[in-house]
């Protein structure tokens, strides 16, 4: 871990693993074979501007066993500060990289799905065992503003027989959801915001071109312009941040 830690950049006062993809992954199987608890988030320029404001998601983002980076804005940010970001892996590529190692080594997978999504967690289950049929699923609908209540304790008492637990609430809730149900029998937990849709094909990724050269915020903008708000500060307000920062 403290070799891991020599890797981490700040960034606006989160701290970002700055690792290759097969240290990546690499992190991910060994955190798997640990008998403990691991959380693990998805930096993009939306977190940190809610940290901003949030200190228990800053504390919670801070205090993860791996942050990777997501979004060209993070990349543009390594940039400003002198860095050079090895790899830039968004939430859904990595989720399936994650599901690919529960495959190969028969991982039980927990979905805390949002009640109040697009994707229900029957059809993301199915759109799972169709890619990976040799991963054992379980998991709920779960409305959000309810996750800290009792209401659904029993639900939770359940996920403690799986060793994965992934989570769509969205940033802040998923992070401060899933650091609030630590126990030792998951090994891995990450929130995936918007990732279920992706594979139960009720959200188009934007095509392969636009990722790479950063515009995948103008193709979800087309697609769902009610996000226009965040992402507006995605490329408008985190960079003038970024470029003010001393």
């Amino acid at each position: 871990m403290e070799e891991l830690n020599k890797n981490r950049i700040d960034v606006l006062g989160i701290q970002i693993d700055n690792l290759n993809r097969f240290e990546i992954i690499d992190r991910i199987k060994f955190f798997l074979s640990e008998p403990k608890f691991h959380q693990i988030a998805t930096i993009n320029p939306e977190f940190i501007l809610e940290a901003q404001k949030n200190p228990a998601f800053k504390n919670i983002l801070n205090a993860c066993d791996l942050n990777v980076a997501d979004g060209f804005g993070i990349k543009l940010a390594f940039w400003r500060f002198g860095k050079n970001l090895k790899c830039r892996l968004t939430g859904a590529d990595l989720m399936l990289e994650i599901l690919k190692i529960a495959q190969t080594q028969k991982i039980p997978v927990f979905l805390a799905v949002n009640k109040d999504g697009l994707s229900n967690f029957k059809e993301t289950r199915d759109a799972i065992s169709k890619k990976y049929p040799e991963i054992e699923i379980g998991g709920y609908d779960l409305n959000i503003y309810k996750s800290n209540n009792t209401s659904i304790q029993p639900y939770m008492e359940e996920f403690k027989n799986y060793n994965l637990l992934f989570c769509n609430f969205g940033a802040p809730h998923q992070e401060l959801f899933i650091n609030s149900q630590k126990c030792d029998t998951i090994r891995l937990a990450m929130g995936v915001g918007g990732s279920f849709d992706f594979l139960t094909k009720k959200v188009r990724r934007a095509p392969q071109f636009m990722q790479i050269i950063g515009l995948e915020w103008l193709w979800r903008l087309i697609l769902q312009p009610n996000r226009w708000k965040r992402i507006f500060n995605a490329i408008i307000i985190f960079p003038i941040k970024i470029i003010f920062k001393k």
